[in-house]
């Protein structure tokens, strides 16, 4: 119970556990047929896989978004952003942009995450030096990102004919989907640049109080400036997952509400939407629970829309249990039965 108590203070322990739960229940409803894998020409296949491989692009945008809610901020424009840069790919593998460049998938891939970075650091702008509230600034790209996308494409569905593009989605290595290692790859820079540099400490201080961090000697605007960039560039990496997964870009459905997925697998990871303490790690575990829902429901056959319920139902709790004088309530109640029941005794 000592060891038990001891890892609860862990910000990913819960959030593991709820995810252990899940792919648990799954397994038993399923007979155990959840978790058979299965090898074909050296490659991976299963339900677990398929949540890795699925998972990846709320992965990649949960991990941006812990930096931003960590500031205090939040980013409703990621969705918008992977459809920009779904269609600056896709456009340039096309040909129907920059034909100079010989439909080149390593320019298009370029120019896709320069998009994503343009776009983070247009929201770190408004919100770090003309000072809008977060939400209202990344609303303005949220509107328009969807609208610039179909401007790119000039209003149609572009399809890719490229087999090297096609691997950023599809593609296998060691017989694990490709876009597994690239989540690996961003989230072991991430922790690089939190934990063996002063800016995690910069960047909690800047969420728990940024006047406090300021008079600190912390250039809080460029903290916030250089988070904002930074999840555009994830949202950039996950639009052009998802493209490659379509084999094409589709501006209107591209990344479509994954704002909201990405903002509640951080909230179930522990980090508060107000800033200050934040956890990569927990906010990977929030995705994969996010879509360990998501595949369960569709594994059992049940209708796609109880997922939108399961999950509003799961930010109840986050929201109940994030709440102070919920938890002073049920404390006090438990606390009142506990005191009653040694009283009868007596």
């Amino acid at each position: 119970m000592e060891k038990i108590k001891k890892l609860s203070k862990y910000q990913g322990f819960w959030p593991v556990v709820v995810l252990l739960a899940i792919l648990l229940i799954n397994g038993i409803v399923s007979g155990g047929a959840f978790f058979e894998i299965k090898i074909v020409d050296a490659h991976l296949y299963g339900r677990l896989i398929d949540i890795l491989r699925n998972g990846s692009k709320l992965m990649l945008l949960a991990t941006g978004m812990t930096f931003v809610l960590a500031t205090g901020g939040t980013d409703i424009s990621v969705g918008s952003v992977m459809a920009i840069s779904g269609a600056v790919a896709c456009s340039v593998v096309d040909g129907r942009v920059l034909p100079g460049a010989g439909q080149s998938v390593q320019t298009a891939i370029l120019l896709a995450l320069l998009g994503g970075m343009l776009c983070g650091a247009w929201n770190g702008f408004l919100v770090s030096k003309v000072k809008i509230q977060p939400i209202v600034a990344t609303m303005i790209l949220m509107v328009a990102g969807r609208g610039i996308a179909q401007l790119i494409t000039d209003g149609k569905i572009v399809t890719v004919n490229s087999d090297a593009y096609y691997f950023i989605n599809g593609g296998y290595i060691l017989g694990f989907p490709f876009p597994l290692f690239i989540v690996l790859f961003v989230v072991a820079l991430a922790l690089l640049f939190t934990k063996r540099t002063a800016f995690g400490l910069f960047l909690e201080s800047t969420g728990c109080n940024p006047v406090a961090s300021h008079f600190a000697g912390i250039n809080v605007n460029s903290v916030k400036w250089m988070v904002y960039t930074f999840c555009g560039v994830t949202a950039a990496v996950a639009g052009l997952i998802e493209s490659a997964g379509i084999k094409g870009a589709d501006c209107n459905n591209a990344g479509l509400f994954m704002e909201l997925d990405a903002i509640l697998a951080v909230a179930i990871g522990g980090t508060s939407l107000s800033g200050g303490r934040f956890s990569v790690p927990a906010s990977l575990a929030g995705a994969l629970i996010i879509q360990s829902i998501t595949t369960s429901v569709y594994a059992m056959g049940v209708a796609p829309e109880i997922t939108a319920v399961v999950k509003a139902i799961i930010v109840i709790c986050i929201c109940l249990f994030q709440s102070a004088e919920f938890k002073d309530k049920m404390r006090k109640r438990f606390s009142g039965h506990k005191q009653e029941r040694t009283a009868k005794p007596a």
